[in-house]
């Protein structure tokens, strides 16, 4: 683990800032969630959010994508594309959000659901956010990725659910994508050991059906290889000496 990944407070300071800026836009676009609205109508206000603000979309002009938003909508595991898709009684959404402050990066994503939703969604939303949370609680100093990875497989097994396997969570900071890569799988007690100071965007992605995906057309959005239903959860932590702290709380 290359020791420029262990952050400096002043870097800290302003991780945080831009985590902070990440959630607030996904709060906001969280409310305008409703049968009827497009995923273009949410990403517009995604773009106003931005603008009023003064804050930089990290998703806009990156690899060449060209929005500030990822919406992926039932079926759509990461990286939808804003469209003139309507919502639908019983949709679930996905909504990620990167923010720039100062020059560094903030990530967060929450899968929500559009009205009324079956049952197997509602359960794959509340396992998906549970599986976060029980990877946060192991991202600590000291302790191995491996345990955080073990952690999120272990609750998505045990309600039934598979984990993608082929996207990772990531370091973030100066960079939108930094080193380590994060598994949402894996061995208590293996990989590499993780420090405070680190800043990790921890993001379990569970389908309700196989874990296989695949990329359409369009070359971004990733769907799931049978069509089931996916959830994505997504924060930025910082690992310290004690508790993490949720850098993207909302």
């Amino acid at each position: 683990m290359p020791m420029s990944n262990i952050k400096a407070e002043a870097e800290i300071v302003k991780i945080r800032k831009a985590c902070r800026a990440a959630a607030e836009v996904l709060s906001e676009l969280k409310k305008l969630v409703r049968v009827g609205i497009t995923t273009k109508e949410i990403e517009g206000h995604a773009d106003d959010l931005f603008k009023k603000n003064g804050w930089i979309p990290a998703f806009k002009g990156y690899r060449g994508y060209k929005y500030s938003t990822c919406l992926s909508v039932n079926e759509e595991v990461v990286h939808g594309l804003p469209s003139g898709r309507v919502l639908r009684e019983g949709d679930i959404i996905g909504i990620d959000v990167g923010a720039i402050v100062d020059g560094y990066y903030g990530d967060t994503a929450e899968t929500v659901q559009v009205g009324k939703v079956s049952a197997t969604a509602k359960k794959l939303l509340s396992t998906t956010r549970n599986a976060l949370f029980k990877g946060i609680s192991q991202a600590r100093d000291g302790m191995h990725l491996g345990d955080l990875s073990s952690a999120i497989e272990a609750e998505a097994r045990s309600n039934g659910f598979s984990v993608v396997r082929d996207l990772y969570g990531h370091g973030v900071g100066k960079s939108l994508h930094e080193d380590p890569l994060i598994p949402n799988f894996g061995q208590k007690g293996t990989g590499i050991v993780l420090k405070a100071g680190m800043t990790l965007a921890i993001e379990p992605m569970l389908n309700v059906g196989g874990s296989g995906i695949k990329t359409l057309d369009d070359g971004w959005t990733i769907v799931t290889a049978d069509g089931s239903l996916s959830a994505h959860f997504e924060h930025t932590i910082l690992v310290t000496k004690g508790a993490p702290e949720i850098l993207s709380k909302r």
